[in-house]
């Protein structure tokens, strides 16, 4: 990992282009179209075309879940019903409740709350895989009160769905799913299949073919976000441990070649320690090739004078994950505006997030911190506003109602009160 100083830093960064998936337009829209008119047979051949995988039955049969339980540990399992109670605990504070008031006579207004019908869950394959995922997708929906919740996952090349997913899927409630991944499952969640049934929701992170396909998608049906790769920025002073910043910086270089590892720092001689510590961390990682990849692609570690420096930079980059690793963290919470998740002290590291501590790993990327927020149970539920006038109440703002749509030039808004006053 290269030291740079905030003004390098930039520049390094302007030269870095956003999250644009435009070279996968037309392969994206050919799947999408071809899905929409061949169905279910574009789903399996696909999936022979990019998996190498023949599938005969997308949907996961029960004798399959039956025998993903007997192919992971006793230890998985309860790590995963932990990991279940804290998201659900957190999340549950989360759930909005439909709500009127009648603060002028004659007048009720309101809000409904309502959960979304059905949703669709994109569990990713790959390079990795995700029961943790499978969680943080599921159980806010679930809390949100969806009664129609399915999956979509890409098959191993035997043909199988990851035991470790499918267990969590069943943890968290959930045995509708089916073995399609890539732009083709976006499409089947979007337009639905003989097999798969269109959704009006899909949420779930993928590839770039995966959020190609979700920005082409919406309108037909809500996403919950484009996401870019995975990132990290830790904010550090000479309180701080290299060993933990290092490891840290790791996790999520880790994930992907394009991911971001950044760490922001006012001290030049743990700048130093750190590019150290990196170098003999990840020299014995299993990654160790992704991770080399990653941090010559977006890794740094950028030098300021001062903290409020640096939380002016983590404003500007708006980063996915960000952890305070300073004297006094609490301190700077407040100075924070944009970022997905933030990670407090020395013993909060990332991983803690992506897995156990409650708050959901699915945040925003790529600068939309700025204006997004991590997925949570509101992302699965809609509102409608409820309006109810007496006569009486009418006729005291009938006047203003008509003067105001006369002004628009809506002369039928206003004979539609107009005709109601003649009667009061």
């Amino acid at each position: 990992m290269e030291i740079f100083t905030r003004e390098q830093y930039r520049r390094e960064k302007s030269n870095v282009p956003g999250v644009s998936h435009a070279e996968f337009d037309d392969d994206v829209l050919n799947i999408i179209s071809r899905v929409r008119a061949e169905g279910d047979q574009a789903l399996k051949n696909f999936t022979e075309q990019f998996d190498q995988v023949t599938i005969e039955e997308l949907r996961v049969t029960d004798a399959e879940f039956e025998e993903a339980e007997t192919l992971v540990s006793a230890q998985f399992k309860q790590a995963l019903r932990t990991a279940k109670k804290n998201i659900t605990s957190f999340h549950e504070k989360q759930k909005e409740q439909s709500w009127f008031s009648n603060d002028t006579e004659g007048v009720m207004l309101g809000q409904k709350v309502t959960p979304l019908a059905r949703v669709g869950v994109y569990v990713p394959g790959g390079k990795a895989v995700y029961p943790s995922t499978v969680l943080m997708d599921i159980l806010p929906a679930q809390i949100a009160g969806v009664p129609n919740i399915i999956v979509t996952t890409p098959p191993q090349s035997d043909g199988t769905i990851n035991p470790h997913i499918l267990v969590a899927c069943a943890e968290a409630g959930v045995k509708d799913v089916y073995k399609v991944g890539g732009a083709q499952a976006i499409a089947a969640l979007a337009y639905g299949t003989e097999t798969i049934k269109k959704v009006v929701k899909i949420v779930g992170p993928g590839n770039a073919y995966v959020a190609c396909a979700k920005k082409w998608v919406y309108g037909e049906v809500a996403i919950d976000m484009i996401a870019g790769p995975s990132e990290i920025c830790i904010v550090a002073d000479d309180t701080a441990v290299p060993k933990y910043i290092a490891a840290d910086l790791l996790s999520q270089a880790e994930h992907d070649e394009n991911a971001t590892a950044l760490c922001i720092t006012t001290d030049s001689e743990l700048a130093k320690a750190i590019q150290q510590e990196v170098r003999k961390q990840a020299d014995v990682l299993d990654r160790k090739l992704i991770i080399e990849q990653s941090l010559k692609n977006n890794g740094a570690i950028v030098c300021v004078d001062t903290l409020e420096e640096a939380t002016d930079l983590v404003n500007e980059l708006a980063p996915e994950h960000l952890q305070l690793m300073t004297e006094n963290p609490l301190e700077h919470v407040q100075s924070i505006q944009n970022a997905g998740a933030i990670f407090i002290g020395n013993y909060s590291p990332e991983a803690l997030g992506d897995y156990v501590a409650g708050p959901n790993h699915t945040l925003p990327t790529n600068g939309t911190a700025a204006f997004s927020s991590p997925l949570g149970v509101y992302d699965f539920m809609k509102k409608s506003s409820i309006i109810h006038y007496s006569k009486d109440a009418l006729r005291v703002v009938s006047d203003d109602i008509m003067t105001l749509a006369n002004a628009e030039g809506l002369d039928a808004h206003a004979a539609a009160i107009q005709k109601r006053k003649e009667d009061i």
